[in-house]
């Protein structure tokens, strides 16, 4: 069954640049009745969603500050909160896009902070509260962005990867058939690859050098960059039409394709 986008009210995190703007200015134009932008930069998350309301009406997107990684913000025990805003403002929230990530292995605490720790929030706060509750139909659902790094080692940002594959793991453990039951929250995964956003620039964000050096042993074609609308205009088709628990990779500019993790057991006869 089709997911409809009609009338359905979405929260991005990590909304203000990149690929979070560009998935609400693509939700807009399918028929989403209303947005929240959900950033930590006040200047660009507020830029972002003046820019929204001049080209799609006003009153369609609204900005939230808001850090990932402090589950407080998300719950508006002391600060201006995003699940609750979106809620007072629209009335439901259906669509939950966790994509606030950064790609910076030096500073590799916070990225786990915002990687991992970021996402749990939004999971368990949009999972088992807000759209469980407050979907305006039979059914929401949300998209964890991972990454092909998510999907496969890479020697220069070992950290980075790490808390991909953790994104990774959490869209197959939400998606478990008895959760879904008891919420029909539907979750799915997007690994995009090289996709033009402030995180292909990666000077000063290894752990050092001979990291950095490791990036020779890349195939070429791994670095074809792709437009980050071209990206949003296949998480649409995801979000609509593919199925709970499923992990969707899109690269070079070509559509989407499914990720399928094989079970283990076929491994079984892979011995020393």
């Amino acid at each position: 069954m089709v997911f409809n986008l009609q009338g359905k009210v979405a929260l991005i995190t990590g909304g203000a640049r990149g690929l979070g703007f560009q998935f609400a200015k693509e939700l807009l134009k399918n028929g989403v009745r209303g947005i929240t932008i959900s950033d930590c930069d006040p200047v660009e998350g507020s830029t972002a969603a003046e820019t929204l309301n001049k080209e799609f009406g006003r009153g369609k997107v609204i900005f939230i500050k808001t850090d990932v990684t402090d589950k407080k913000q998300f719950e508006g025990l002391n600060f201006p909160e995003a699940f609750q805003k979106t809620v007072e403002v629209f009335n439901n929230v259906d669509i939950l896009i966790n994509n606030a990530g950064i790609m910076n292995d030096a500073i590799w605490e916070e990225e786990i902070a915002v990687n991992v720790n970021g996402v749990v929030h939004g999971m368990l706060l949009g999972f088992d509260k807000y759209l469980k509750n407050f979907k305006s139909d039979d059914e929401a659902v949300i998209l964890n962005m991972s990454s092909v790094g998510g999907i496969k080692g890479y020697g220069h940002v070992p950290v980075y990867v790490a808390t991909k594959f953790a994104v990774t793991g959490m869209v197959k453990s939400w998606s478990y058939p008895t959760h879904y039951e008891r919420t029909k929250v539907r979750v799915i995964g997007l690994c995009p690859g090289a996709t033009d956003t402030t995180l292909q620039v990666m000077e000063g964000k290894y752990i050092g050098p001979e990291y950095e050096d490791s990036i020779k042993d890349i195939p070429v074609e791994q670095f074809v960059i792709q437009p980050a609308e071209f990206v949003a205009s296949e998480m649409v088709k995801l979000l609509m039409n593919s199925k709970n628990g499923t992990m969707w990779v899109v690269e070079g500019s070509k559509p989407a394709y499914e990720y399928i993790i094989p079970e283990r057991e076929t491994f079984k006869n892979n011995r020393l």
